[in-house]
């Protein structure tokens, strides 16, 4: 049985993946057609993002059938062969899961809308205020209200996501029942793990205005959502003990966490959470520029890495994903010490305890698209705030420096194979432009080369399976007060790990709190580090140091 503690998820978003058939959207053959690069850098897991059918207006996370394959992306039997294929290889097959909401076009909704009074009980419709206006005055997390009125029956449903996406009424037995047979559905295709798409969102609390926020604290973490995970589990993927399950957790608190993701919890086997990654957000807004908080990125990484080891809870713990934007652009150096500073961010990662996550291309260092026109631009939420700052009075230059940093198109850029014009993605025009940077970085240019980001990484997953202590170790902040560096010490069982990281592309003077005696440099982003007690840390320079008793 595969240990998911020592074990790698490696994410692809299939639309920007590979594209077989030349349409210019990357397809399930795709996948196929590189499980030998993705056994070769050594991760134990593949979690697509949904390719289920969809109308594509958040690029699949408005699921309109859960138990189909989009035709743009292939059929059952290529799936099939997916899983197959993937097994061969010793690589299982994770898939997302998107139940807080279904598209409007589900069949569930459509009926619905007909005025089925069983089908309108799986959404949650409400009246509007005697005014007319929304049930409550919560936002939509894509801008502008979480309600949309149905005039034809009088009634307004709630839609945390886009107007398209009509969250599901959990409360009703049926839903639920629905949900888990789905799960069970998939588990019978063989599929190994789930992702379940902003999961604490599903049971929502009071419906009323919100006077102090856009309305999250009512649903966030709700009142009955650790029994609908305890449930779901029971029905469907905890009567197979191989399953591993992540839920995506917006917005969550710790104390939550230790519930969902704790080792006797009966719920899930690990969450992800986002905290650390609204250092550069002011507030809860992202649609800014402001400079990354270092101090508060440690003391978020570091109390959740304390936190959740104290009630055997587990993490998953990642930069990137497919709503982020890329990390060697966010918090690294995209020039001279674009090699340097991907591997430092990826060892801080790698060296943590919890199951780490790669995003494609986040192995090559590829970087954020730096897009200059709106027609380049496919999200649904980066058009939206397009309009939502330009109304605001923000001028076009401004909106677009803010997009080149915080769209969720950065990371969705099509995968860049080689140094073609299109990087090896598509014969045909990709649904979304290629980097023009695919002929420096590319995965050709890196598989073969020892000292490339690739080898890293690689280097990185085959050292969690090699020592116990990345998996196992206890977890303990060296120096958090630094204004530099960002280090740790991991211990178990005779090991002792020190994970020692220059942030920034200054040098700086670090001392180690404790002897170095007895250490070995197990891996370093610098050819001839040197560790000292009072250590001068080049740019960037990341060392994994290794004890053994």
């Amino acid at each position: 049985m595969q240990d998911f503690k020592k074990s790698v998820v490696y994410q692809i978003y299939p639309k920007s993946f590979l594209d077989t058939n030349g349409d210019g959207l990357g397809d399930l053959r795709g996948v196929i057609s590189k499980l030998d690069y993705l056994q070769t850098l050594g991760v134990d897991y593949i979690w697509l993002t949904p390719f289920f059918v969809s109308p594509q207006n958040d690029n699949g996370y408005d699921v309109a059938d859960y138990r189909a394959i989009d035709p743009r992306y292939g059929t059952m039997a290529d799936f099939e062969d997916l899983v197959e294929e993937a097994g061969r290889r010793n690589i299982r097959v994770m898939l997302d899961m998107v139940f807080n909401h279904t598209s409007t076009y589900h069949q569930w909704f459509q009926k619905a809308l007909e005025g089925d009074p069983v089908y309108q009980d799986y959404y949650i419709f409400r009246p509007g205020k005697a005014d007319g206006s929304a049930p409550t005055n919560w936002e939509s997390k894509f801008g502008g209200s979480a309600w949309e009125y149905v005039p034809s029956l009088g009634k307004y449903y709630l839609h945390l996501f886009d107007k398209t996406q009509a969250d599901l009424n959990w409360e009703n037995p049926a839903v639920r029942r629905e949900v888990a047979d789905i799960v069970r559905f998939w588990m019978s295709k063989g599929v190994k793990g789930f992702r379940f798409d902003v999961v604490n969102l599903i049971s929502k609390g009071e419906y009323a205005d919100d006077f102090q926020g856009d309305g999250r604290r009512f649903y966030t973490d709700g009142p009955r959502i650790h029994e609908f995970l305890k449930e779901l589990n029971r029905e469907s993927f905890g009567q197979d003990s191989e399953i591993i399950t992540v839920g995506e957790m917006s917005s969550t608190s710790m104390e939550n966490c230790f519930q969902y993701a704790g080792e006797q919890s009966g719920e899930l086997s690990m969450v992800f959470s986002f905290h650390h990654l609204k250092v550069d957000f002011m507030g809860n807004e992202k649609w800014v520029i402001v400079p990354t908080d270092f101090g508060k990125l440690k003391d978020i990484l570091f109390s959740w890495q304390e936190g959740m080891a104290a009630h055997s809870a587990w993490n998953a713990v990642f930069w990137c994903n497919h709503d982020q934007p890329r990390v060697v652009s966010r918090f690294g150096d995209e020039g001279e010490y674009w090699q340097q500073s991907a591997k430092m961010l990826a060892a801080i990662v790698h060296g943590m305890r919890g199951t780490p996550y790669v995003y494609q291309g986040e192995e090559l260092g590829m970087t954020n698209a730096g897009f200059t026109r709106l027609d380049q631009y496919r999200d649904v939420e980066s058009l939206n705030h397009f309009r939502i700052l330009r109304d605001k009075g923000l001028s076009e230059e401004s909106v677009y420096n803010i997009l080149k940093i915080h769209s969720r198109d950065n990371s969705r850029t099509p995968m860049q194979w080689d140094a073609t014009p299109n990087g090896g993605f598509t014969t045909g025009e990709p649904w979304l432009s290629v980097n023009p940077n695919t002929a420096r970085i590319n995965a050709a240019a890196q598989t073969g080369d020892p000292d490339s980001i690739f080898s890293y990484y690689q280097a990185l997953i085959r050292l969690r399976k090699e020592y116990d202590v990345f998996a196992l170790g206890d977890f303990t902040p060296l120096t958090p007060e630094h204004p530099s560096v960002l280090a740790y010490r991991r211990r178990w069982n005779g090991e002792t790990l020190l994970c020692v990281n220059n942030f920034f592309r200054k040098e700086c003077t670090w001392t180690c709190p404790e002897s170095l005696e007895g250490f070995r440099v197990l891996l370093s982003n610098y050819p001839d580090s040197t560790p000292a007690q009072v250590w001068n840390l080049r740019p960037y320079e990341s060392v994994l140091l290794l004890k053994q008793n």
